[in-house]
């Protein structure tokens, strides 16, 4: 039977034996590979959202479902009890006997209520938007610290939709030497999963204090980092994967590569810097999964230059962008500096090009990751924008300060020196504007001269 299994194991201190429970999350049909699926689309208003539709059975398709049909519904207002109303509850029903569907897919947030009641009837496994997300994201985490981030986002959504009770273990009652506390199989579930959330939270305490480490080693030498963000499929890995010449996984499917991967590149009129690829953003992402991979994120928020790639290819991508906006707001990275990147023209017949905004830095490039037309372009650009978030600037550092002066050097910040007749130093520097802020709060600077 394929199923998604959390094992949970206790050690008692007096018992050499230990308990094992497990909790079923996520069961499918046996008998197939590829589990049939029923897709549906409730709508609030008249509006063509083909486009959601799409995304949907991408979706579906991403985790391995086989789409067998699509059920599409106008409501001005999701029924309290089922969402979709009993009427499309029942029509459900026949499509489900008739066609021998083992999953239905909604494509929308339902609360634990709503996906228990259809459950129960309709006979079948319903997965909501949020739940078929999340098991994308299982299939796809390969290193340890994103199958931690899949896992506790995956433990805090099903939380809320433990309904099973065994009744063995429920509160007793009445007879000699049977009265007890008792414990429901819910109330054990609960409790179990609790633990474990709180175990996952503490290791990603520990990988996200690993990485701050990591990053505070990289601040000090002042190599500016360029993180690639983007709708998911818009081609960020395939970019990545040109420019760095590295083997990042790279599909036509929807969150190919979910762990950032990050390399050292070389800028010709400019020097080194670090590219990250991230993983893709999409509409309604779920905030369980925003929250587990925050410390992933915070590799975006913490760049000099975000690269927003886009599927020019695509008739909805400014809706699409739209979305990374919102993404990027939520994990306060809206206000870095970004360049608009236009991949795929091979398949538009499009030919490489920039474009410049009022301040005459590039704002556009247009490019294809996949025949590698235009990447030069890109490559000049970010060199480009790199140059501009660092000062140059003259110091002068008393003689006394000579802490300051080997921290200075320690960061690799200083491009000449001259020592004055007093003795005091003379540093002309490049720095970036957070070592700028930095350096302007020291003590015993005698002045700070931009050139």
């Amino acid at each position: 039977m394929s199923a998604f299994i959390l094992a949970f194991e206790f050690q008692g201190l007096a018992l050499a034996a230990q308990l094992k429970i497990s909790i079923v999350v996520f069961e499918l049909a046996e008998s197939k590979a590829q589990p049939n699926a029923l897709i549906v689309y409730q709508r609030d208003s008249s509006s063509d959202d083909s486009e959601i539709l799409e995304e949907i059975q991408l979706l579906a398709a991403s985790a391995g479902a086989q789409i067998v049909d699509t059920l599409t519904a106008f409501r001005r207002r999701p029924d309290a009890s089922t969402y979709i109303g009993k009427g499309k509850v029942e029509e459900l029903k026949a499509r489900i006997a008739s066609e021998e569907i083992d999953l239905v897919i909604l494509n929308h947030s339902v609360s634990p209520i709503q996906e228990r009641n259809l459950e129960r009837a309709l006979e079948t496994r319903v997965l909501d938007r949020t739940g078929l997300i999340l098991d994308i994201f299982a299939q796809r985490a390969t290193s340890h610290e994103g199958k931690l981030q899949v896992e506790l986002a995956q433990l805090q959504h099903i939380s809320t939709r433990l309904v099973r009770g065994w009744t063995h273990l429920e509160r007793q009652k009445g007879g000699i030497g049977l009265r007890g506390p008792g414990e429901t199989q819910l109330e054990t579930d609960r409790r179990l999963i609790g633990h474990r959330i709180k175990m996952l939270n503490k290791r990603l305490d520990t990988v996200s204090a690993q990485r701050h480490l990591r990053r505070k080693s990289r601040a000090k030498v002042p190599v500016p980092t360029v993180s690639l963000v983007g709708y998911t499929n818009a081609g960020k890995s395939s970019l990545f994967n040109n420019i760095t010449n590295a083997d990042v996984y790279a599909e036509d499917q929807l969150f190919a590569t979910l762990d950032t991967t990050m390399r050292r590149v070389e800028l010709e009129d400019f020097g080194a810097t670090i590219l990250s690829d991230t993983v893709g953003f999409i509409r309604d992402l779920p905030h369980s999964l925003v929250e587990a991979f925050h410390s992933t994120l915070e590799e975006v928020s913490n760049a000099h230059l975000l690269l927003h790639v886009v599927d020019v290819a695509s008739q909805y991508r400014d809706e699409c962008v739209i979305e990374v906006d919102k993404v990027l707001t939520e994990i306060e990275a809206s206000d870095i500096p970004s360049i608009m990147v236009f991949n795929k023209i091979d398949l538009t017949g499009g030919v490489p090009k920039v474009r410049r905004d009022a301040k005459g830095l590039v704002s556009d490039v247009w490019l294809s990751a996949h025949t590698g037309a235009g990447v030069d372009l890109l490559l000049e650009a970010v060199a480009e924008h790199l140059s501009q978030l660092h000062t140059r600037c003259c110091v002068s550092l008393p003689a006394r300060n000579g802490k300051l002066r080997a921290t200075l050097y320690e960061k690799s910040v200083v491009k000449t020196e001259a020592i004055n007749d007093d003795g005091s130093f003379e540093l002309e520097l490049e720095l970036s504007p957070a070592d700028l802020g930095w350096l302007k709060k020291q003590d015993d600077i005698q002045a700070i001269k931009q050139i």
